[in-house]
C-alpha cells in the first residue's frame, strides 16, 4: 500500500502545462456550462457547494487524464517536464524449503516512467535479476561444500540436520526523494557462521541516470570522502573506545558502496569486520554536501 501511495503521489507531482489544448479547454468548459445549469436550480448554499465540487471535479479530471493516459497526454501541448519518475516494485518472489534450510527470495525491478529510458530500465532490471538468482545459487553451493567438510570432519547426518539454515534475498528502498532513489539489494545466508553480500542501486531523476560518489561530490570526491570518514572515525572513537583500522582497507574508489539518504548526502557503507571489530556492525558515514 506504502509504494501504492508514493507512486500515486509521484504521478500528481507531475506538473500541468499551464498551456492546454483545445480539447482540454473544451472540457473544463462543458463542466462550468453543466455547473451553471445546476446552479440556477439550487438555494445559494447549495451553488456554492456544488461549484466547488464541480471545478474541483474538473481538476481531478484533468490531472488524471494529464498522468495516466498517453493517449490524452499527446493532446497537451508539449512543453518538457523536468525529471523522471522511478518506481520500485516487487518482480518475483518465492520461498524453497528443502531438508534442513529454508530459501526466500523477493527479486525488485525499477520501472523507469520514460521512454526514453527503457534500455536502461531493462539493463538494470537484468543487472538485478542476475545478482539475486546468482547469490542464491551460489549460496546453496556454499551450504553443500559446508555440509560435506561438516560430515568429513566428523559430524554426521543427524546432527546435521538438527541445524538451521536460512538463505535469504531481499530488498530496501534506502530513500525515495524528489531527486534521488535509493535501492539496496542483500543477500544473506546464515548456518555456522554468517555471510552477506549488499549491492546499491542509486538513481538521479532529474538527470536520468545511476549515478556514482563522482557525480555527486565531483572529481575530488575520493579527497572529500576519506576527509570526512577519518573525522568522523576519530569521533567514534573518542566517543567509543572502539578502534578502527580504516587505513588498512581499500579506502574509497569507483567500487565503494553507498546510498543517498533522504537529505541528499551520499551515505558510504563499510561491511562488517572491514573497518571496524563484528561488534560494531556495519559501518555508515554520511558526507554532507
Amino acid at each position: 500500500m506504502k509504494r501504492m501511495m508514493e507512486t500515486k503521489q509521484k504521478y500528481d507531482e507531475i506538473p500541468i502545462p499551464q498551456e492546454l489544448s483545445k480539447r482540454v479547454m473544451l472540457e473544463i468548459e462543458n463542466a462550468n456550462i453543466k455547473y451553471q445549469q445546476q446552479c440556477k436550480k439550487a438555494r445559494r448554499l447549495s451553488i456554492m457547494k456544488k461549484g466547488v465540487t464541480s471545478v474541483a471535479a474538473a481538476i481531478m479530471v484533468l490531472a488524471v487524464g494529464v498522468n495516466t493516459s498517453e493517449s490524452f497526454a499527446k493532446e497537451m501541448i508539449d512543453i518538457p517536464v523536468i525529471g523522471t519518475i522511478a518506481n520500485v516494485l516487487t518482480f518475483r518472489s518465492y520461498e524453497e524449503k528443502k531438508e534442513n534450510f529454508d530459501i526466500t527470495v523477493e527479486i525488485p525491478s525499477i520501472e523507469l516512467i520514460s521512454e526514453d529510458l527503457k534500455e536502461l530500465e531493462k539493463e538494470t532490471n537484468k543487472d538485478i535479476y542476475t545478482f539475486c538468482e546468482q547469490y542464491v545459487e551460489q549460496a546453496k553451493k556454499r551450504m553443500y561444500e559446508y555440509k560435506q567438510a561438516f560430515l568429513e570432519t566428523g559430524g554426521t547426518e543427524k546432527e546435521w540436520n538438527e541445524r538451521s539454515i536460512m538463505i535469504k534475498v531481499w530488498y530496501e528502498v534506502k530513500s525515495q526523494t524528489d531527486q534521488y532513489l535509493s535501492l539496496m539489494i542483500t543477500g544473506a545466508e546464515s548456518w555456522a557462521s554468517a555471510y552477506s553480500e549488499i549491492k546499491y542501486y542509486n538513481f538521479d531523476k532529474k538527470a536520468g541516470k545511476w549515478i556514482t560518489l563522482r557525480d555527486v561530490l565531483g572529481d575530488d570526491y575520493m579527497q572529500i570522502a576519506e576527509q570526512s570518514i577519518q573525522k568522523q572515525i576519530e569521533q567514534r572513537e573518542n566517543e567509543t573506545g572502539m578502534q578502527y583500522w580504516y587505513e588498512d582497507s581499500e579506502g574509497i574508489n569507483e567500487n565503494t558502496k553507498f546510498y543517498m539518504n533522504k537529505a541528499g548526502n551520499p551515505v558510504i557503507v563499510f561491511e562488517k569486520y572491514e573497518i571496524a571489530p563484528g561488534a560494531a556492525g556495519q559501518q555508515e558515514f554520511q558526507i554532507e554536501r
